[in-house]
C-alpha cells in the first residue's frame, strides 16, 4: 500500500530539516553558509509547522482519538518557535548560541522521530483515503504561503 501523499511531504519535510540541522549543528563557527543554513532552516520550521497543524492536525484534533497526540505535538511545536525566537536574540555562533542550538536541534529531532514512528501510522489507520488526500492537497498549498508568513514574522511573533 502507498503511504498518503500528506505523510510523504511531511516525511520529505523532515529529511530536508534534518540536513539543515547537521549542517548547522556539526559545523561550528560563524561562517556565512552557516548562517544562511540556519535562516533557511528557521523559516522551514516555522513554515513546516504552521502548515502541518493547518492541516494534519487540525483533523486530528477532531478526532478524540487522536486529539491528544495532535495537541501534543502543538506543543512541541510551540517548544522549538520558543527555542528559534531565543536563538535569533543570541549572537550567532557563540558557546552559548550553540548550545541552545544543540538543545532545540535534540527537542526537534525527538518530535519528528515521534511523529514518524508513533503519530503518522496511527493516523494513517485511522482517517479515511479521501481524507488523508485532501489533507495533502491543505498541506501543499499552505507551506508556500507560511514560507512567505515566516520571511515576514520572526518566530514567536504571532501577529498576522
Amino acid at each position: 500500500m502507498t503511504e498518503a501523499r500528506i505523510f510523504e511531504d511531511l516525511k520529505a519535510d523532515h529529511d530536508r530539516q534534518r540536513a539543515l540541522l547537521k549542517r548547522v549543528g556539526d559545523n561550528p563557527g560563524t561562517d556565512q553558509p552557516r548562517q544562511d543554513a540556519f535562516e533557511t532552516l528557521r523559516l522551514e520550521l516555522q513554515a513546516h509547522a504552521a502548515a502541518e497543524e493547518e492541516s494534519l492536525y487540525s483533523t486530528m484534533l477532531a478526532d478524540p482519538e487522536l486529539r491528544e497526540d495532535a495537541r501534543h505535538s502543538v506543543a512541541e511545536h510551540k517548544e522549538v518557535d520558543d527555542y528559534l525566537a531565543e536563538l535569533i536574540e543570541i549572537q550567532f555562533g557563540t558557546p552559548e548560541w550553540d548550545e541552545k542550538f544543540h538543545e532545540m536541534r535534540h527537542r526537534y529531532e525527538h518530535h519528528i522521530e515521534e511523529e514518524e514512528e508513533e503519530m503518522f501510522p496511527t493516523a494513517a489507520e485511522r482517517l479515511p483515503d479521501a481524507v488523508t488526500e485532501r489533507l495533502g492537497e491543505v498541506f501543499e498549498e499552505r507551506k508556500p504561503a507560511e514560507l512567505e508568513r515566516a520571511e515576514e514574522h520572526a518566530p514567536g511573533d504571532d501577529r498576522d
